[in-house]
């Protein structure tokens, strides 16, 4: 059998646990993984057979690397996170030297889920499931102003970038915080309002802001699992709780909310829907089209999503699955050797 060749961009660590649960596909289909990194030491390439190193290029040119690269390793599967817009609106070259690039094609849905309140519009005029009380503002008078109306309502309020990823640039807002203790203990994404009013002030505009209701129950990612053309496969709750620990459990309404986003929009392969209660309420947080950074785990639920998205990709057939009883997990760090130097290099390798 034939070796497929799969290539992911650069990925974030957990790339590695998605590289082995393709190669340990069920199936026993035979793979070789490429990877680049900026970083040739970043941990997401130990997971490849063949690594490289990124150039620092943007727009077109990272394109052209990435169609490069996939020419001259004969790339069957492309998965991309860094770029994903640019190398969907070029998807077509790629398509041109025989490699499949895992990504949603439709480029006006791929731009508004990339950006969290163009999206929050959509879904809002959908009505296939609820969102948080937001606003969007990129001055600090129009911050103030939607503080005060998101306050008047009784809501708490945070606010974090448009676009972004993972918990990046995400704050609560706390007056009640005492700066001295926050000195002696952790980093903590609490801020006052007046501080925050003030580094906004600090300058005439600033790149979009959503204002939004804090929601403070129980915060789900759903990892969800589509063909090409967006039929639902799979759908795992995966929840937060105390800790490390997460639990995969079935949740009626959620599982009914994937199967909304997936007939409504229709991205293809993994895609993930972050949701989170507000009292009995689960509102969207975001949905990212990509594998998200905890699939590894909902993985342990017996669903294999970064390897059925690649057999989808492939042509072959994969049928609609779900998974049997709630699983809780955690997860230890694991040391790894990545390199023995002679005793003479050692200092220089770290250099």
């Amino acid at each position: 059998m034939k070796k497929v060749n799969i290539y992911f961009n650069r990925w974030f660590s957990v790339a590695y646990h998605y590289m082995n649960l393709i190669r340990n596909n069920e199936d026993g289909v035979p793979v070789q993984i490429f990877a680049t990194h900026p970083d040739i030491r970043h941990m997401s390439l130990q997971g490849a057979d063949v690594a490289g190193t990124e150039p620092a290029v943007t727009g077109i040119e990272y394109v052209q690397f990435c169609i490069d690269f996939c020419r001259s390793n004969e790339i069957d599967i492309f998965i991309p996170r860094l770029h994903m817009m640019d190398i969907a609106l070029h998807a077509a070259q790629f398509d041109a030297i025989g490699t499949k690039v895992l990504v949603c094609r439709d480029l006006d849905l791929l731009e508004m889920m990339l950006d969290k309140g163009k999206f929050y519009e959509k879904v809002k005029d959908s009505g296939i499931m609820e969102i948080p009380e937001y606003h969007v503002v990129n001055t600090a008078e129009q911050f103030k102003t939607a503080y005060e109306d998101l306050v008047a309502k009784g809501l708490r309020v945070c606010f974090k970038p448009t676009e972004t990823e993972g918990g990046l640039g995400f704050r609560i807002i706390n007056n009640s915080r005492s700066p001295l203790q926050e000195l002696f203990g952790y980093v903590t994404q609490h801020i006052s309002f007046d501080e925050a009013y003030r580094v906004l002030s600090g300058a005439e505009t600033f790149p979009d802001l959503m204002v939004m209701e804090l929601l403070e129950g129980y915060e789900y990612s759903i990892d969800c699992l589509a063909d090409e053309n967006g039929r639902l496969l799979a759908a795992v709750p995966r929840r937060k709780d105390t800790g490390r620990l997460r639990v995969m459990e079935h949740i009626p309404e959620l599982e009914l909310i994937a199967e909304r986003v997936a007939e409504t929009y229709r991205i293809p392969f993994n895609f993930n829907i972050q949701m989170k209660y507000g009292g009995s309420v689960p509102k969207l947080l975001e949905i990212n089209p990509r594998m998200s950074g905890g699939l590894h785990v909902s993985c342990l639920s017996g669903i294999n999503f970064p390897y059925l998205a690649v057999k989808s990709a492939l042509g072959g057939e994969v049928q609609p699955v779900s998974f049997g009883e709630d699983v809780l997990a955690s997860h230890v760090e694991q040391p790894m050797i990545m390199k023995i130097f002679a005793e003479s290099t050692i200092q220089d390798a770290v250099n």
